[in-house]
């Protein structure tokens, strides 16, 4: 596949969102504007936009990549969509109402009335830590594609790669913010679930089979085992540690995460924010099923076509880029294109939305631009254009340390112990609402919400040793919750007032 077609794809595609990003913006790009979208945002745009920041461009390259993984993953992913999809009821059912009884911009607003602000500061600090490493570390590993297949060709250097990338971002974001992304991550959904329904029709094209043959194909490959009931202790696949493990990294990592949140309050009121998170989570579901059925056809495509797993340069099987690798090097022009489509909608999708959260976040949380009174002064919306810059640069810096370190497994370790802090979030929020009776002593949160981590990381790296061989997966969050809210416990004392919220 030409890299000057698929950069040319990549030019137009980013021309579209700049040109959205002026019709949504020339006449408001005030402070209200970027972080609320004017509360006037319409549901089913929401909700449909935040399928394309739900699931980035790791999620497109990555779930095809594990079903026919070393580890026999298969379709084990799907159980934890489903835990996913019970996650997202509780959202919708539990704290968006809470987030818009108490107006909020953003949803650490309650841990600062609830608990104090030492407790907020920290909730709002664990956000912006583990968005930014998270962030990059999603948009680091699809620059590695199109740096490997586009831009390695006109001897770009990465960096310059990963300068170019977020200078666009940032040229469609900047002025307009969510009011923007509203509408440029619909767009770009459009573009993620095309890719995926068409990706499907090619792969069926080129081996021959129908619709119902295709369905039939999947069936009897060695990759669509769903469920998993053997060895509760030693397998990470097990039914109950995905369903739960999906259901609290939902609640933790959405739920109480500014980014997806900040789009379900720019909602007119919580009717039409509920409306749009369950209309939501039934397409993040039937989606992410015909994610793992692209992950089966790109194997059995494989290895009908003799096309071997690509390896690292230690020779590791690397799984996820089986898609691009197939996509961009064996079919033809138009599903090459589609592949790419796809991949850059999802990447920028949760890109711009994460780096407008950032900067939401830090100017609410960490400046006080809370009240409209000092959100629409011009002085304000510098500051904020200011600090929109700065996190931009940021997850700049963040990438090219991944790439220095120049080792997946200790890239992967930064992000997995980046994950690892919204357990506290999970302790934070639990404690607020389910111990009104009790008092933190405010200025030891921080303490507890950095020994949780610590402590969760230990029990993983040892659990085989100190827990009979138990091996966890995902359910790890929901202990690193308990660990800081027994924390919590310990350094509180009986409230002296009533309690609110």
């Amino acid at each position: 596949m030409s890299p000057a077609i698929l950069l040319s794809f990549i030019i137009g595609y980013f021309l579209l969102l700049i040109a959205v990003s002026y019709f949504t913006s020339r006449k408001s790009s005030d402070n209200s504007t970027f972080f609320i979208a004017n509360r006037n945002s319409k549901w089913y745009l929401v909700a449909f936009g935040m399928i394309g920041t739900a699931l980035s461009g790791v999620t497109f390259i990555s779930v095809p990549g594990k079903v026919g993984s070393p580890g026999g993953d298969q379709f084990e992913y799907f159980q934890f969509v489903l835990g996913n999809a019970i996650g997202f009821i509780v959202i919708a059912t539990v704290l968006l109402p809470l987030y818009y009884r108490m107006n909020l911009t953003s949803i650490y607003g309650y841990i600062e009335k609830r608990l104090g602000t030492w407790s907020y500061k920290t909730a709002a600090s664990i956000f912006l830590l583990s968005r930014t490493i998270g962030s990059a570390f999603r948009l680091y590993l699809v620059v590695i594609v199109l740096q490997r297949f586009i831009f390695d060709s006109y001897n770009v250097p990465f960096w310059a790669t990963v300068l170019i990338s977020l200078a666009l971002i940032w040229s469609y974001t900047f002025k307009g913010g969510l009011k923007t992304i509203i509408i440029t991550d619909t767009l770009q959904t459009v573009f993620l679930v095309s890719s995926v329904f068409l990706t499907i029709y090619f792969i069926c094209t080129s081996l021959g089979l129908n619709i119902p043959e295709t369905f039939e194909a999947i069936k009897n490959s060695n990759y669509s085992k769903i469920f998993f009931y053997e060895n509760f202790l030693t397998n990470k696949f097990h039914i109950s540690k995905q369903l739960i493990g999906g259901m609290f990294v939902t609640i933790a990592m959405t739920g109480l995460d500014q980014d997806l949140m900040q789009k379900n309050l720019s909602c007119k009121n919580i009717g039409e924010a509920q409306k749009n998170m369950f209309t939501f989570t039934g397409v993040f579901v039937v989606l992410n099923l015909f994610f793992l059925s692209v992950g089966a056809l790109l194997y059995i495509y494989a290895s009908k076509n003799g096309i071997a797993i690509p390896t690292d340069a230690a020779g590791n099987p690397r799984t996820d880029f089986l898609f691009p690798e197939i996509a961009l090097n064996h079919l033809a022009t138009v599903p090459a294109i589609i592949f790419m489509m796809g991949l850059t909608a999802a990447t920028f999708a949760t890109t711009d939305s994460a780096l407008t959260a950032l900067t939401t976040s830090f100017c609410v949380d960490f400046l006080g631009m809370s009240s409209k009174e000092k959100a629409e002064h011009s002085s304000a919306v510098r500051t904020r254009h200011l600090i929109h810059v700065a996190f931009s640069i940021l997850m700049f810096l963040v990438i090219i340390l991944f790439n220095s370190v120049n080792n997946a497994a200790v890239v992967s370790a930064i992000f997995t112990v980046a994950s690892y802090t919204y357990g506290p979030l999970l302790g934070l929020y639990g404690f607020g609402l389910f111990m009104k009776g009790l008092d933190l002593r405010d200025k030891l949160v921080p303490f507890i919400c950095l020994i949780s981590p610590g402590v969760c990381y230990f029990l993983n790296a040892n659990s085989k040793s100190l827990l009979g061989g138990y091996v966890f997966d995902n359910e790890l969050i929901l202990v690193n919750g308990l660990i800081t809210f027994v924390g919590l416990l310990i350094i509180s004392k009986p409230a002296t007032g009533q309690t609110k919220f």
